[in-house]
């Protein structure tokens, strides 16, 4: 994947953009091979026998395709122009040949509106072409010798080696400059931005790692503080179980998780674009806050059918039913976000205000049935509660005495109606009253403060997750049914991650670190992870990349990287 904040493109071994959207995050694809759709724009060698493979230059999202051919070796260095123009994507290619000559192929075929509407009023004057596709303007510049026919623009580049071979892809919905992108300085820009913005990540026990999962996060964050969950569509977490779903948009706990993940880090700008963001629904919408949006805060479309075959084994539809859901979790993890930007200095009085209204809707609606963290059916899930607990504890250590002590007896009750209806006769929390199945989301509240984790319920849940919910040091959400573990669905890493962190707040540190190597290694060969691993099969599950896994990451690499601290008394 490269991305820019407003928009990704996911490239594939034959050097295809199999993925874009375009202008925005949520816009329909104009490249949609992922789903089966038409649409290509390849750079690849002449010669079909190659070995594919490539790397991120350290700390962007700079990605270098490398094929070894029988003439040689053949490299194409890919990029999104960063920091990205919110109306108008460019894309970077350089080909380069790095040993011997270099025969390469290019392919445009722009297809906007997944795919239905070809490239049209193609021209090319002064070595520029351009055209339009549906309401996008296109321009591509180095390909003058380029002939147009049935499958767009084709053209082939012989390089000498040591030779390089600069394309330009301009896409908008607006009208484009006048002036074409000049690659040289072009690349320069988006070099010197890459390295401005992602930072050594020395306080870690994994900094090349988290170096390239903060640029994955900032890849993905927009200029209005909007994170998406993943730049994907449509990919299935099993395939025919119809959980394919689109997570173009920003969710308000995903957001939460990031922004507390780079506060422990000590790392701020996504920070402020978290708590900017949900600071600025909780402000306009108040206890309505709905769990996800638009990355321009508008409301997420509900689902409809792209007219595409789909991922194997998936469905082509986009749009998302979380319109419907009322996730009181996200009203807690908000919370969070604020006592992390509090405790750093960085809440300033309109987001004090909207701490305090998420406070409100918190007591206002904790009795309410909700889909919870999972986004299931409506019930009053323990996690839900809980993590609201842990928000309230958390923001009310930066209130002041009386709105703290206000908040802190607002938490106890939260936590004794759970023990009403949620604690299991063995002493361990149960995800709701009428299912005593225990789920790794119990996890969650303990690692933010809810209870300490020598709480006789905390070591408890921790024991029975470990126990029944583990496989290899992969961690599963739930027990959905009688089946094995792996039958059911995939592991999911971010759970991973969380339990490395109980681990080690309960000052087993050896078995964080297996626990954090293991989830760690579950990535593609790019380094980026999606929500689920197949343990059995050892292959990537749903939508990618998925941000809140990166999150969990350079969280838990910062917080292994310490001792566990002394854990501070409910009432300090």
């Amino acid at each position: 994947m490269v991305a820019d904040g407003a928009r990704a493109a996911l490239i594939g071994p034959r050097g295809d953009v199999v993925w874009m959207c375009a202008p925005r995050w949520h816009d329909d694809a104009v490249f949609s091979g992922l789903l089966g759709g038409p649409g290509a724009f390849a750079v690849s060698p002449t010669d079909p026998r190659y070995v594919w493979g490539g790397q991120y230059e350290d700390g962007t999202l700079i990605w270098v395709s490398r094929w070894v051919t029988g003439a040689g070796i053949i490299e194409c260095r890919e990029a999104l122009a960063y920091p990205g123009d919110p109306t108008r994507a460019v894309l970077l290619r350089r080909i380069s040949a790095v040993l011997g000559p270099a025969s390469v192929r290019m392919i445009l075929d722009a297809r906007a509106n997944f795919g239905k509407h070809k490239m049209a009023r193609l021209s090319c004057h002064d070595g520029v072409w351009t055209a339009s596709s549906g309401n996008l303007k296109v321009r591509l510049v180095g390909a003058s010798g380029a002939k147009s026919g049935e499958h767009g623009l084709e053209a082939v580049f012989e390089l000498a080696e040591g030779d390089y071979h600069d394309l330009v892809l301009e896409i908008s919905d607006h009208q484009l400059p006048v002036e074409p992108v000049e690659p040289g300085p072009a690349w320069s820009a988006t070099e010197n931005a890459w390295h401005s913005v992602v930072p050594q990540f020395d306080n870690t026990i994994s900094a090349d790692d988290c170096r390239q999962s903060y640029a994955v996060l900032r890849g993905m964050t927009g200029v209005g503080g909007a994170m998406v969950a993943a730049s994907t569509m449509g990919l299935p977490e099993r395939a025919e179980q119809k959980r394919n779903y689109d997570y173009r948009y920003a969710w308000i706990r995903d957001q939460c998780y990031v922004g507390q993940a780079v506060a422990a880090c000590k790392m701020f700008p996504l920070l402020d674009d978290a708590v900017g963001f949900v600071a600025s629904r909780l402000l306009t919408d108040g206890p309505g806050m709905r769990p996800a949006y638009t990355t321009e805060g508008g409301k997420v479309p509900d689902e409809w059918d792209v007219g595409l075959p789909g991922y194997p084994g998936g469905a082509g539809r986009a749009g998302n039913w979380v319109n419907d859901q009322f996730q009181l979790d996200a009203f807690g993890e908000s919370l969070l976000l604020f006592a992390a930007a509090a405790e750093n200095d960085r809440l300033d009085l309109e987001h004090w205000k909207a701490a305090e209204i998420c406070a409100d809707a918190i007591m206002a609606r904790w009795q309410e049935p909700d889909a919870g963290m999972w986004e299931l059916d409506n019930r009053k899930w323990a996690h839900s509660r809980l993590i609201c607990a842990a928000g309230l504890r958390a923001i009310g250590r930066n209130a002041p005495p009386q709105q703290g002590a206000k908040w802190t007896s607002q938490a106890d009750t939260l936590i004794t109606d759970v023990a009403n209806d949620c604690l299991h006769p063995s002493g361990r929390w149960q995800r709701a009253p009428d299912d005593d199945r225990v789920d790794a989301s119990l996890l969650l509240p303990v690692i933010r403060g809810a209870l300490p984790p020598d709480d006789p319920r905390s070591v408890a849940t921790l024991k029975t997750v470990q126990d029944t919910l583990a496989r290899d040091r992969y961690l599963y959400r739930f027990r959905q049914d009688g089946r094995a573990l792996a039958k059911s669905e995939g592991a999911f890493l971010l759970c991973g991650f969380d339990m490395a962190m109980a681990l080690h707040q309960s000052g087993e540190t050896t078995e964080a670190a297996r626990w954090f190597e293991r989830n760690r290694a579950a990535c593609g060969s790019p380094g980026l992870f999606t929500e689920e691993y197949d343990v059995e099969q050892r292959q990537l599950r749903g939508n990618f990349p998925q941000a809140f896994v990166h999150a969990a990451m350079l969280e838990t690499s910062r917080r292994l990287a310490d001792p566990p601290p002394p854990w501070r008394g409910l009432n300090s």
